[in-house]
């Protein structure tokens, strides 16, 4: 009776991973399929489009005047470009306001976070709104076109668009943070690149996202969600507006140097994703059957997938209990099916380094993944005794542009 019941544990537990891999997978092999270059000539049809870009900003007095002039050297204009300085204590407001675009500030110290600054923003629109509003992070540079092909995109759609959002390491950054910079890619890019090419919804990843009027109005954002970007993402889903993706459109972050500040940010990140996890997958699944749309389905499975790191934390370990009950019990089952979604993750993370994580991470330094992996895990125990909730904004290293 017990190893039954020992048995039915591990196998519900090996299945789930299996299903959890098997997405991954299927994402990643989708993704090595060739792009198509139709909706491309579809952008020329586009032309005057009424776009406004918010720039919420919190205390970014390093960072901000490189991220408009780089936005006004792409966009030949300043006009449509709106500097949300949120509760700032520094420089931020008069630093935006030298460079010549538009500058709102608002100050409510009792409600801190992007969400709330956004919010604000879009308020501040009301009176003669755009047809698309588009959302760029203060602490980041554009790509030549970037936010011409996702404006199109939500204007051509009606739905929301996310532009391919990577992190830049320094010429000197650890090997740790090229693991870090890899694995931001693969989710930034890879997975979403890959639901794309089978005609499914992506994540909202915070930084170059393009939102028409109306879909972006039919919810609210004002909120100190940690991971913002992926709650609105969600909720716009289930409004009827799901992501999509526009690979075409770059937008570039910057991986903290300091390792207390990496950490700080990781926590933040992943923390969050697995808290929405938790709130969001019943909700979507709920939705998914109630709607009868099979696109909240697949939300809900990409949403399953942990960071990396901890996926491949979660195999090692249930791997070797099952292993190891098979030895002792001859219950060998749950073992032969975690093999199965051990050699589906390995494939899925070579075959997205193969074909877009060379960059960031050279051969050579691929024996430091069990490296990272380690430092991770404390981090994943944190989020069991004390999970962060609250935002927090994270320090900035300057840049040279």
């Amino acid at each position: 009776m017990i190893i039954g019941c020992l048995n039915g544990i591990l196998l519900v537990i090996a299945s789930g991973l299996l299903i959890i891999c098997s997405v991954l997978f299927i994402e990643s092999i989708a993704a090595l399929l060739p792009v198509t270059q139709q909706i491309n000539k579809q952008w020329e049809q586009f032309k005057d489009i009424n776009f406004k870009i918010l720039i919420p900003a919190h205390n970014e007095e390093v960072l901000i005047r490189s991220t408009i002039e780089n936005l006004k050297d792409k966009l030949h204009n300043s006009h449509n470009i709106i500097v949300v300085a949120d509760n700032c204590t520094d420089a931020t407001a008069e630093i935006a306001r030298s460079t010549g675009v538009q500058v709102i500030e608002r100050h409510d110290p009792n409600l801190r976070g992007k969400g709330y600054a956004l919010d604000y923003g879009l308020n501040y629109l009301k009176s003669q709104p755009p047809s698309v509003v588009v959302f760029v992070d203060a602490d980041c540079q554009v790509s030549q076109g970037a936010i011409e092909q996702v404006t199109y995109k939500a204007a051509l759609t009606g739905r929301p668009a996310q532009a391919t959002y990577l992190m830049s390491k320094s010429h000197n950054s650890s090997p740790k943070a090229s693991v870090s910079a890899f694995a931001f890619k693969v989710k930034n890019l890879v997975r979403p690149y890959g639901l794309s090419r089978l005609g499914q919804p992506c994540l909202l990843t915070g930084t170059g996202m393009a939102f028409p009027w109306k879909v972006i109005s039919s919810v609210d954002i004002a909120s100190s969600n940690i991971v913002e970007d992926m709650k609105l993402g969600f909720d716009l889903s289930l409004a009827g507006y799901p992501p999509i993706f526009c690979p075409q459109s770059k937008v570039t972050g910057y991986l903290p140097q300091e390792v207390k500040t990496a950490k700080e940010q990781r926590t933040r990140w992943e923390h969050g994703h697995l808290q929405t996890l938790i709130s969001y997958v019943p909700l979507l699944l709920k939705a998914a059957v109630k709607q009868k749309r099979f696109d909240l389905f697949v939300s809900a499975l990409d949403l399953c997938i942990p960071p990396l790191s901890l996926l491949v934390i979660a195999w090692l370990g249930i791997t070797s209990l099952t292993f190891v009950t098979g030895l002792l019990l001859a219950i060998w089952t749950p073992a032969i099916i975690l093999s199965l979604a051990g050699i589906l993750l390995l494939v899925a993370i070579l075959s997205a380094w193969a074909k877009f994580g060379r960059s960031d991470l050279p051969i050579q330094q691929l024996l430091m993944i069990p490296f990272y992996i380690v430092w991770k895990i404390p981090l994943y125990l944190q989020f069991l005794v004390k999970r962060q909730k609250k935002w927090i904004r994270t320090n900035r290293d300057s840049v040279n542009v």
